[in-house]
Formats: structure tokens, C-alpha cells, sequence
């Protein structure tokens, strides 16, 4: 298959559609992709990168066309919603000059924003291509949900290029079974929809910490909680920050921050108001390929998200990379989330944005044998082999591509 992938962000930035766009090549098929300048999350261009540079670059034989966008800059609703617009504009005016052979389906990685899809209606309105959407974020729920936008007009008009797009798509796959009624109450089609789940790149695995695979330097040692990924809104550190204040008598449980965001300097600035400097370690980013060294060391790996509906839908991805790499998790989520901790067996979950009981899980975490912790490690890499398996997913995607091009 000749497969065109439409995403806003792509490697360098660390996201899963780098280890997809892989897969796909992996096996055979000519894949290309339409992406912006990468920027995400610090908000500037990478180094080497801008408008007139690197535009064109081959990703272990993935074909990848960058366009110009906006940097998203300090993450600022204004300077987000131009970053947003900046390359569903680009993208849709340059797309055409771009791709000028055959295209057999496109597939658009929407992790935020939907406008992601709009240069892939282009393409499809041009060259009568089939399109499928990989929905990670509904919109416009999670606009409102972090409290990016507050106004009903502006919410209003995004439901309604939700509802065009939606109506629009060939196939839209879901990342959490939760999301299909939103998605058909603004007009998908529930025939068209299927559940599609993350899964995790193949080096997520349990790593032993040898000679020749060090750990990382500076994680302190005790008992640690690592949460590693995004610090944002979204990730509500302000229950991982009070968890962590009510817990400061055991000073062997250390909480490692691996990531970065716009709420970092926020979080740094707390962590120094709230005297937690000898409890909670921020680490910065580091690659994806040094994760799973990070998470050998942890005697807990944390996820956590805000209280809302639309959170309380979602599976955020970073839980595979945890269920990979065999160690106990600690949720501090609602719904489908918790749900998934609990099937699994893979750890503890409590209310998300519940200090007390967030204390009282890692408490618990921190007091159980570590052979209890062990087991629940266990679990969670057998329900991830289960039901998150890289090379079952791949084989389902590659099923629905082809029967699109079938029926096209």
C-alpha cells in the first residue's frame, strides 16, 4: 500500500506515530508523511530546523515533508490556536505540490488538534483517497476540559468542523471504547468506527540494570514513584504535589518528574514553596530510548489526569509503556483508566485529583512486599501482551487500510 500519514507532530518530537509510520514501512508498504516543523513541547523550532530547513528528510525509509507552522511557543491559548491553524493552513495549500503520485489511503494522527484533518480533506477531495482518523482527543470537549477556551461561540463553531470532519472520514478508530458515543453524537457513523488502542515502540520492555546498561545518574534512591511524560494541565500536578506534601514524613519515598511541559517552571516554582526539594525530583526530558533504564528503577510508575467527563474517557498512552515494562502502576484516574488498572491487575488506582487518597495508594504501594509489587508487574505485561501487542495492531490496521482501497 501507498500509505500517506497527516500529523502535526513526527519525529524528532516523541510521539507514537513515529513507531506506527515504522511498522507500516516495516512491512512492506511506501509510507510518506505531511508534518510540521517539530517544535513540541518546547515550544521553539528543534535545532537544524525552520522554515527552509530540513524539509524533506527520510526516517529509516519513511518519506517525511515537513511544512511551515507557527511555533507553539510558552503554550498560551492564542499562540496555541495560531500554532494549530498555521499548519492545518500550510498543509492543506502545499499538500497538493507535495504529493503529485498515487496515494492508496490516508491516515491522520490526531492527538490535538482536529484541525490536524483538514489538509487530509484536501488531498482526499483531490485524489478520491479514503481517509482514516485516529482519534486520541475528542474535540471539543478537552478545549474545554483544560480551560483553553471558555467561550460558547468559539466551542460551538469547533463542534461544527468536528461534525464536517467526522462526516468526512472513511473510518475513524477510537484509542479508548468510550469515546464512539461522542463521536456518533456528532455525526460519525458508529458502522465506521473501531476500536483501535495504543500500543507501546518494542523497546518498552523490563530492563535490568547491569554494567553495561548503568542506570540513569541522579535518580535518587528509596522508594520511587516515577511519572514520566507531558507536565500540563491535563496531568493535574497539583494532586501529585499535595499527595506528595501529606507523604513528607517518609522521607525515603521519592517522587522522579522524567518530562517536560508548559507547566514545568510552575511546578518547579511549587516544589520550592512547599519545601518537597528533598521528595520531588524533576528530571527534565530525556529520549524515549532511555525510558525503560528509568523505569527499571521505579518501585511505582505513576499516571495521572484531571477530574473531568472527557478525561475520564481516556486511556492516556503513556499506561502501555508502563504495562510494557512490567512494573506496578499507580492511576490516579477516573473511568476507563481505572477501569484498565483493575482488569489488568497491574497496580492500584484511586479518584483522579484526590490528594489524600492518591497518598493512601502510594502508602499502600510503598508498604506491600515487594514480591506483591512484583506480581502485579507481572500481570500488567501479560495483559499488555494481551490486548496492546504491537504486531496484533499493526495486522488490524493493515486489514481496514486494505479493505478500504477495496471498496474505494
Amino acid at each position: 500500500m501507498r500509505v500517506l500519514i497527516v500529523t502535526q507532530y513526527f519525529w524528532p518530537e516523541n510521539f507514537r506515530i513515529n513507531d506506527l509510520a515504522l511498522g507500516l514501512r516495516e512491512r512492506g508498504h511506501q509510507v510518506s508523511v505531511l508534518t510540521g516543523i517539530p517544535n513540541y513541547p518546547e515550544g521553539k523550532f528543534f535545532p537544524g530546523y525552520g522554515f527552509f530547513k530540513n524539509t524533506r528528510e527520510d526516517f529509516y525509509g519513511v518519506k517525511v515533508k515537513r511544512v511551515p507552522l507557527l511555533a507553539r511557543g510558552a503554550g498560551r491559548s492564542i499562540r496555541l490556536a495560531l500554532n494549530y491553524i498555521s499548519f492545518a493552513f500550510t498543509a492543506s495549500v502545499l499538500a497538493p505540490f507535495f504529493f503529485t503520485g498515487k496515494i492508496d489511503v490516508i491516515f491522520v494522527f490526531e492527538p490535538s488538534p482536529i484541525t490536524v484533518c483538514l489538509p487530509a480533506l484536501v488531498i482526499k477531495k483531490i485524489k478520491s483517497v479514503p481517509i482514516v482518523l485516529w482519534v486520541q482527543d475528542l474535540w471539543p470537549e478537552s478545549l474545554s476540559a483544560t480551560g483553553a477556551v471558555r467561550s460558547r461561540f468559539i466551542l460551538k463553531t469547533v463542534e461544527k468542523m468536528v461534525r464536517f470532519i467526522y462526516r468526512a472520514c472513511d473510518r475513524i478508530l477510537v484509542t479508548s471504547q468510550a469515546f464512539v458515543p461522542s463521536i456518533v453524537k456528532l455525526g460519525g457513523d458508529a458502522g465506521r468506527i473501531s476500536y483501535f488502542p495504543q500500543s507501546a515502540e518494542v523497546l518498552y520492555k523490563p530492563v535490568t540494570t547491569i554494567k553495561d546498561n548503568p542506570a540513569p545518574a541522579d535518580v535518587p534512591a528509596g522508594f520511587r514513584v516515577i511519572f514520566a511524560g507531558n507536565i500540563g494541565t491535563a496531568q493535574a500536578f497539583e494532586n501529585i504535589l499535595a499527595a506528595a506534601e501529606l507523604l513528607t514524613e517518609h522521607q525515603d519515598i521519592n517522587w522522579v518528574i522524567i518530562g517536560d511541559g508548559r507547566m514545568r517552571s510552575w511546578v518547579e516554582k511549587q516544589v520550592q514553596e512547599r519545601k518537597l526539594v528533598k521528595t520531588v525530583h524533576l528530571m527534565g526530558r530525556h529520549p524515549v530510548e532511555a525510558m525503560p533504564r528509568f523505569f527499571s528503577l521505579a518501585d511505582a510508575l505513576l499516571v495521572t489526569l484531571k477530574r473531568d467527563p472527557i478525561f475520564s474517557m481516556t486511556i492516556p498512552a503513556k499506561v502501555q509503556s508502563y504495562l510494557a515494562c512490567g512494573k506496578p502502576i499507580i492511576a490516579a484516574l477516573d473511568g476507563e483508566g481505572a477501569r484498565l488498572i483493575a482488569e489488568s491487575g497491574a497496580g492500584l488506582s484511586c479518584p483522579a485529583e484526590d490528594p489524600e487518597a492518591l497518598a493512601r495508594a502510594v502508602l499502600t504501594m510503598y508498604q506491600m512486599p515487594e514480591i506483591a509489587r512484583d506480581n502485579m508487574g507481572r500481570s500488567g505485561k501479560a495483559y499488555y501482551a494481551a490486548y496492546f501487542d504491537r504486531g496484533m495492531l499493526l495486522d488490524r490496521l493493515e486489514g481496514w487500510m486494505q479493505q478500504l482501497i477495496n471498496n474505494h
